[in-house]
């Protein structure tokens, strides 16, 4: 049926839908002709984890199951704060400067609860969140890791193309050779997946934590 930017309305009405949900970004021509429908439309727009509850909550609400999404965020909560509580020990005087890059061309950094995210797993944000940076600029930032979670590519991320630039020679995560590639939706979507998304991160800051024995001791 296509996608945000490019979705058959007409497809769409043939199953008769009660409620369409969409979230930014979206087209003005799919909203445009989802407005001249007789359907609800809801638009969700997340930026923070708590945003993000909101709308779990909102959808619990409008398809009955309430309890379910008091559930899951419930189960959220107490997942990323056993994160906390694991990396408490792990933290140095300095923290681990983090650069999360969510698409290469325009260089884009991950959304913004990908940044509380990083906070939580020991790290600090390098780069503002959810913006369009360029290369001089996470060169000047010089981030201790990069985390590339590339929307719609799954783990095709090329960490390579990364290394090899030029302007980052001197990059301590380039010199390190610590650049790590996170499958897209486990940091890219607004919900459940984060919490596999939040293991991945604890990792790729704390790699004393790769051993896969070494994290399940902790949790």
């Amino acid at each position: 049926m296509g996608d945000c930017w490019k979705l058959n309305i007409d497809e769409v009405m043939r199953l008769k839908p009660t409620l369409l949900i969409g979230s930014v970004p979206f087209s003005k021509e799919v909203v445009g002709r989802i407005l001249e429908q007789a359907v609800a439309f809801l638009v969700i727009n997340p930026r923070s984890l708590a945003d993000i509850e909101r709308d779990i909550h909102t959808l619990g609400h409008l398809t009955n199951h309430a309890r379910s999404a008091d559930k899951l965020i419930q189960k959220m909560r107490r997942e990323f704060m056993k994160a906390k509580q694991i990396v408490a020990g792990l933290v140095a005087w300095r923290k681990p400067r983090v650069y999360c890059e969510a698409w290469p061309k325009p260089r884009i950094s991950s959304p913004p609860w990908v940044a509380e995210m990083v906070r939580i797993a020991g790290g600090k944000m390098a780069i503002q969140a959810g913006k369009r940076v360029n290369d001089e600029e996470i060169a000047q930032a010089k981030p201790d890791v990069i985390v590339l979670a590339w929307a719609a590519t799954g783990d095709r991320a090329k960490p390579e193309q990364t290394l090899r630039n030029p302007l980052w020679r001197d990059v301590p995560a380039i010199k390190n050779r610590r650049v790590v590639v996170i499958r897209d939706e486990l940091l890219n979507t607004p919900g459940p997946p984060l919490i596999a998304g939040m293991r991945e991160l604890m990792m790729a800051i704390h790699p004393e934590l790769r051993s896969r024995n070494a994290l399940d001791r902790r949790i």
